[in-house]
């Protein structure tokens, strides 16, 4: 075992870079913590500088045992956790489902909570001074929504988890409004995320946050991951891969995303991939977790994100483009999906 060496001192990130704390404990899941030091890890600005300092950090600094045949070594401690702008809590199958109210560590629960100030606030994440200590944003992986709710970040809140453990933690924390069905739940300052994999669409969804979808796409990209999952998907697809034999809806959907701007209809999808219109929209949820139209919408409002970074055009002729028609349109459905009109999102991320 190597020795234990204290915590380095907590240092801001250089270039004006959101640091990233990872806090692990021991029964890690390996996968759950390099794939957020990889995402936000491989966002970079549109001149290449990193956009995130990431940092692994745990109770105590040193040696941390994973579920896996092999140690991690944490280099940082609580107080870079309680300084960060984004802290991860991935998932500890040793400790997580034994967790209750009030269950963390003294010195934990105020590392995250940063007093009682971040119960309750629903300020965005961004630059700009501290209105509270604390970490701006908190979100988990998988079970680590224990250990959000065990220091009653989530009372009141929606919250998700991985669906084995759905029931085990809607029992536990009843003040949790728990949905066990979707992949991520957004809830302002506290986002939370189902099983493994769940937390690459998370990782993703907060950096397309920060910085827009183009950046969220070039890291998906470089991953080579999907560049976007509504949070709102179903966790458990029933034909995730295909079986021989049966019949796939991806050739409708690749269809569509080259026709995007054209008016396509339930009867057009289903003709190419030579089904019935409902024998595809069952196939087609059942692939997806999605029916047939939320997805065009979504890989719509997706389109027209790319637009308002990427270029200067109007909103009604990038309406067009994307397959909404109108600028009337448009705007609805960004309004509520995204809870922004395109003008604010286009001032928030255009030239980033």
């Amino acid at each position: 075992m190597p020795p234990v060496r204290p915590a380095r001192p907590v240092t801001p990130a250089p270039d004006g870079r959101r640091t990233v704390a990872v806090l692990v404990r021991d029964g890690v899941l390996p996968m759950e913590l390099g794939l957020v030091h990889q995402l936000f890890g491989t966002a970079r600005s549109a001149t290449g500088e990193p956009l995130y300092d990431v940092r692994t950090c745990a109770p105590r600094p040193g040696r941390i045992r994973t579920d896996a045949d092999f140690p991690i070594y944490a280099e940082h401690g609580l107080a870079t956790v309680a300084a960060a702008d984004t802290v991860l809590v991935p998932a500890s199958h040793e400790t997580d489902e034994s967790l209750g109210p009030d269950g963390l560590p003294e010195e934990l629960a105020a590392a995250l909570i940063g007093g009682a100030a971040l119960r309750g606030a629903e300020e965005a994440p961004g630059p700009g001074p501290r209105s509270h200590a604390g970490p701006r944003r908190i979100a988990s992986i998988c079970t680590g929504s224990f250990v959000l709710a065990a220091a009653g970040l989530l009372d009141g809140r929606r919250a998700t988890t991985h669906w084995m453990s759905a029931d085990l933690f809607a029992r536990t924390f009843p003040s949790v409004t728990v949905d066990p069905g979707v992949l991520y739940v957004d809830e302002g300052r506290i986002l939370t995320s189902a099983g493994e994999a769940a937390g690459i669409d998370l990782c993703l969804h907060m950096i397309r946050r920060d910085h827009g979808a183009a950046v969220a796409a070039e890291v998906a990209r470089r991953t080579v991951v999907p560049p976007h999952r509504e949070g709102g998907q179903a966790q458990f697809i029933q034909r995730p891969v295909e079986s021989e034999g049966l019949t796939s809806t991806s050739a409708s959907r690749a269809w569509a995303l080259a026709r995007l701007a054209e008016p396509l209809t339930l009867a057009e999808l289903a003709a190419r991939d030579a089904m019935s219109v409902r024998t595809y929209s069952r196939r087609f949820r059942e692939e997806t977790g999605l029916t047939p139209i939320q997805w065009l919408t979504q890989r719509r409002v997706d389109r027209a994100r790319e637009l308002l970074e990427q270029t200067d055009h109007t909103v009604d002729r990038i309406a067009t483009e994307a397959g909404f028609g109108t600028g009337t349109s448009l705007r609805q459905h960004f309004q509520a999906g995204l809870g922004v009109s395109p003008g604010a999102y286009r001032s928030t991320f255009r030239g980033r």
